[in-house]
């Protein structure tokens, strides 16, 4: 192969060999390195060579050998830390989906490291912006002086003894959390490592975790990811990062100007250590390049028609509200997603994946499929195989909450509602609540699945927090920037008679009763619960429903500020979860009679009878229990009283199978009672009851 061709006055002495075509990306193999990037409509590559993080660029190598569709070189002086980038020449052709334009300096889809700064330009897209002919005409200015770099990475780290805690879905309690919001305001976090990896790693922090009962972290984007231009311009930032632009390099941002890959990890470690888990919130439904008018920064430049969904050729179709789809039915499109899942379970020792928008990432001609490509191969592959995956099961052209296969657990919006509806505006009945409680086997039961397959959410990072969802009956989003136009309108919310702070004592009382009602529902509900860092002890985005641009203490969690009361109160929810083992079944209950008479749930009235379909299908009722039975004989019975109604509530007990019934845990404890065989129910609460023995968390934690 020919030597470098080197722009005058550069450095021209770079030895440049063949290389292969596998694997994609820049490989340190210890003596050189290995540069490989597909393009199937490329016409010539030239892979860019750059002095230092920041520096100019210093040679431009042409990569002459292309061996199916893969372009590569090997450079024997290459080391890790070298920065680079590509030009791709080929047609700018839009209406047949090219757009390709060398002056663009584009990054590495496989780049395990990013360097640089971004800063937004016009000389960042290939179309002159603004112009007339908008995306059919050219633009010919250089971008690198604006444009990040990859960086070839060494994959070296000290692991150790470090292995994935592997804890099983019945034992899982899921923190969905964000790496700088969680420590940024922690005082038991040393000043220079909050908001980073580091301070995610802290002993403070993960004391914290541990104390709350979680077993495992979902962070929020970690892949790096771009502040879009309108936030930037506007003075804010993308905060929870749904803007991804590599796959495989942590974030930048949170690695406190230490090396990221190796922070990240030693996060991992020290959460693996603590028998944590660590689940990745993955972005692959779109990219930080948008629809046809947006950026040339990687893959629009490498090869549009290769990883886009177009609908005809020139426009992108839009799965995700963000201009763009990543076509996961194309071979190299779908390799690219996979290889990246892989490298973060294999090199960064992850646990999991929550995939963002799943639905957009197993599309059919009919929309979403089942059976799609991406999900049958997530499901076979041999690294995945012992992984925790998450599906969010809608994207803004559809819903399909409970049709994913086996294998793959839903965030399961319809128990999300029914909570809501349940405690909060009174539209959902005693029926739709039993069914949520008991992991929804209307959508779940199919194809071998369980109630674990049900993800249980009453808040996530998008929406009102569990402290808003009592004092806000509107969103409050003027401080993002979007007139208050942004973020959902139906949020099944109620202020309590005041909107937002109350000093009435009333007011305040209630809203405490509504949101540990909410909690308890939660932790005695079939499925795997999921609580956002922070709802644990009252957190609050004053009303903020989209708070995805609020990098500041709206989104923040308040640590001096918060309720300890309500803190206990969840860790005695984890205990009561854990000791009790019928709360996380992993099998249906069977509610009919067998001819052994055996059976794992009743349902009673308050009358202490058993529930009737009149019962269920009447929609002035709002209390009901349920008795579960021994799943072993080391095991207490346990029963469920809820009461949705605004008084005191006499709820008439079963028959004890042993010891009498005693209240372990109660939402509103303190006016909760048994006498004469009854429980005093308080309004608005729920009641965990024994028979046979005590149970963890004491009578109201």
């Amino acid at each position: 192969m020919s030597p470098a061709r080197t722009p005058p006055g550069r450095r021209d002495d770079w030895r440049v060999l063949a290389g292969r075509p596998a694997p994609l990306g820049a490989t340190w193999d210890g003596t050189g390195v290995n540069f490989a990037l597909f393009s199937a409509h490329a016409e010539a590559v030239d892979l860019c060579l750059f002095d230092g993080d920041l520096g100019r660029e210093v040679a431009r190598v042409r990569m002459r050998e292309c061996t199916n569709q893969v372009w590569h070189a090997y450079l024997p002086d290459a080391r890790p830390g070298q920065a680079y980038g590509y030009r791709v020449h080929g047609p700018y052709a839009p209406e047949q989906g090219h757009r390709f334009n060398p002056a663009k300096l584009v990054l590495d889809p496989y780049a395990r490291a990013v360097a640089g700064v971004f800063r937004w330009t016009d000389a960042h897209y290939g179309y002159r912006h603004g112009q007339a002919r908008a995306d059919l005409s050219f633009d010919r200015r250089d971008n690198a002086w604006a444009m990040l770099r990859a960086k070839v990475a060494d994959a070296a780290f000290d692991w150790g003894d470090d292995r994935h805690p592997r804890t099983p879905w019945r034992d899982t309690l899921i923190c969905e959390a964000h790496v700088k919001g969680y420590t940024m305001l922690n005082p038991e976090v040393p000043a220079g490592l909050r908001g980073t990896y580091a301070g995610f790693a802290h002993p403070a922090s993960i004391a914290r975790l541990r104390a709350a009962g979680c077993t495992a972290v979902e962070l929020l984007p970690v892949q790096e990811f771009l502040d879009e231009r309108a936030l930037v311009d506007g003075g804010r930032t993308n905060y929870w990062g749904y803007n991804p632009i590599a796959y495989f390099a942590p974030a930048a941002r949170y690695a406190g100007g230490r090396d990221p890959a190796t922070e990240f990890r030693a996060m991992v470690k020290a959460l693996h250590a603590a028998g944590i888990e660590v689940i990745l919130d993955v972005v692959y439904n779109h990219t930080a390049e948008g629809d046809e008018r947006g950026p040339t920064l990687s893959w629009r430049g490498i090869d549009n028609a290769s990883y886009y969904l177009l609908r005809d050729g020139r426009h992108h179709v839009d799965l995700s509200g963000c201009g763009n789809t990543l076509d996961l039915g194309s071979p190299r499109a779908l390799q690219l997603v996979m290889d990246s899942l892989r490298y973060w379970v294999r090199d960064m020792h992850v646990d999991g994946f929550r995939f963002d928008l799943a639905t957009a990432l197993a599309r059919g001609p009919g929309g979403f499929d089942p059976r799609a490509t991406f999900l049958d191969t997530l499901r076979q592959d041999p690294v995945l195989a012992e992984t925790k995956l998450i599906a969010e099961p809608w994207d803004i052209a559809s819903w399909a909450t409970g049709a994913f296969p086996p294998g793959i657990a839903e965030w399961n919006d319809r128990y999300r509602d029914a909570v809501r509806g349940f405690w909060l505006t009174g539209t959902t009945g005693c029926g739709e609540l039993a069914r949520r409680l008991t992991g929804s086997s209307d959508l779940f039961r199919h194809d071998g699945r369980g109630p674990l397959a049900s993800i249980n959410f009453v808040t996530a990072h998008d929406g009102f927090t569990l402290a808003d969802l009592t004092a806000y009956e509107r969103k409050h989003n003027e401080a993002n920037g979007q007139d208050n136009a942004d973020g959902g309108n139906d949020n099944r919310s109620i202020n309590c008679g005041v909107e937002g702070p109350a000093d009435d004592p009333a007011v305040r009382a209630r809203r405490a009763r509504l949101g540990r009602a909410m909690l308890a529902t939660l932790f005695v509900s079939q499925g795997v619960p999921m609580l956002p860092a922070g709802d644990d002890q009252g957190r609050t985005q004053h009303g903020n429903n989209n708070a995805y641009c609020q990098d500041n203490p709206v989104s923040w969690i308040d640590w001096d500020g918060a309720d300890r009361a309500l803190r206990d109160w969840v860790a005695a929810l984890a205990r009561l979860r854990r000791t009790h083992r019928a709360l996380s079944s992993p099998r249906w209950f069977n509610a009919h009679p067998t001819p052994a008479g055996d059976r794992d749930i009743v349902w009673l009235a308050e009358t202490g009878r058993e529930m009737t379909p009149s019962d269920w299908e009447d929609p002035a009722r709002r209390a009901f229990g349920f008795q579960l039975g021994r799943p072993d004989p080391d095991e207490a019975a346990l029963l469920v009283v809820v009461n949705g109604g605004g008084g005191d509530l006499a709820f008439v007990l079963p028959p004890p199978t042993g010891a009498p019934w005693t209240i372990l845990i109660g939402s509103d404890g303190a006016r909760s009672a048994v006498r004469d065989g009854a429980l005093t129910a308080p309004p608005e609460s729920l009641t965990v009851l024994a028979s046979a023995r005590a149970g963890a968390g004491g009578r109201d934690a």
